[in-house]
């Protein structure tokens, strides 16, 4: 694996910041396309697949060319919009239907001076650590790239072996994510327990998009029943109360936490019409999906942005187990 994704970065030269990667880099990548996608597959092919159904506005969380839980609801949810067999896996007809996007699944990005000079700086793990600082920004370039570009640092390493990441000027092959289009504004969005998914509807109940969420804990189920979307706010401050939270420190007090993709909310918060309770991004994406919230529905950074811009006060919320 490590071979082949030496050989996409080296075929992939570029002078623009960004700018889809050469074709011999995306055919490369579509070597094995027509293989099926299964639990048992990883490496160039898996990517290949998340790419396309990330375009596709089926989110499968974190990119990471590997099939987890939830690449599987991402393909289930894209089979079920186009009609396909339900199988959770990527067969031929699957194929067929994500490669009509066709797109350079990878591109080129060039860093520039402000990706390199940051700032960045740790995140402590408490929150009286968090409320000392006066934004909670990226803690490495690492970070940051993987947000925007959707995908974990580790899969930046894989796709980029030999390179510092450390230079402007560097120039870095990405998942060509750049090109998603923007939403329509959805009716009503649904919230499955069950699926660990956020689904956007149309007015006739259609899905047009599905996204992975974390969706409460034995000890903090998600509220079921119908909501409505009460505000949204991006960038937000957070509030933690220990009274809250179960789980809260012996010593825990009151903290305003600063703004900023690193705090606990992430980038955005969507207030639901059930006091406490909302959807909202994470520090942490890798596990979204994977882990337990407090109730809440958590998205990563990237796709409660993709939310927000689909979702107007009043849109209704189903919250269902």
């Amino acid at each position: 694996m490590r071979a082949l994704f030496l050989a996409l970065l080296l075929a992939a030269g570029s002078t623009y910041a960004v700018e889809p990667a050469l074709s011999a880099a995306d055919t490369l990548s579509a070597v094995q396309r027509v293989k099926p996608v299964t639990p048992q597959t990883s490496g160039p092919n898996v990517l290949r697949a998340q790419v396309l159904l990330d375009r596709a506005h089926f989110s499968p969380g974190e990119m990471d060319a590997a099939y987890g839980s939830n690449m599987r609801q991402a393909i289930r949810g894209f089979q079920k919009l186009r009609q396909l067999p339900v199988s959770g896996n990527i067969d031929a007809a699957t194929w067929t239907e994500l490669e009509r996007d066709d797109a350079p699944v990878l591109a080129v990005y060039t860093l520039t001076a402000q990706d390199v000079a940051g700032p960045y700086a740790p995140v402590p793990p408490d929150m009286a650590g968090k409320a000392k600082l006066a934004t909670l920004g990226y803690a490495s370039l690492a970070e940051a790239l993987g947000e925007r570009f959707h995908c974990s640092p580790e899969l930046l390493r894989r796709l980029n072996p030999g390179r510092s990441m450390k230079r402007a000027g560097e120039q870095l092959l990405v998942p060509n994510v750049a090109i998603i289009k923007p939403l329509p504004k959805a009716a009503s969005l649904l919230v499955d327990a069950k699926e660990g998914t956020l689904t956007l509807l149309d007015a006739g109940g259609m899905p047009f998009a599905q996204f992975p969420a974390s969706t409460g804990s034995q000890h903090d189920p998600l509220p079921q029943g119908r909501w409505q979307v009460r505000g949204v706010a991006t960038n937000p401050e957070y509030r933690y109360n220990p009274k809250l939270f179960w789980d809260a420190k012996a010593g825990d007090t009151k903290a305003r936490i600063a703004a900023g993709p690193n705090n606990p909310v992430g980038l955005a918060w969507i207030d639901l019409s059930i006091e406490h309770y909302g959807i909202h991004g994470t520090p942490e994406p890798g596990k979204i999906g994977k882990t337990q919230s407090h109730g809440c529905v958590r998205l990563t950074n990237w796709d409660v942005m993709q939310v927000v811009h689909a979702v107007s006060r009043g849109a209704s919320v189903l919250m269902q187990a």
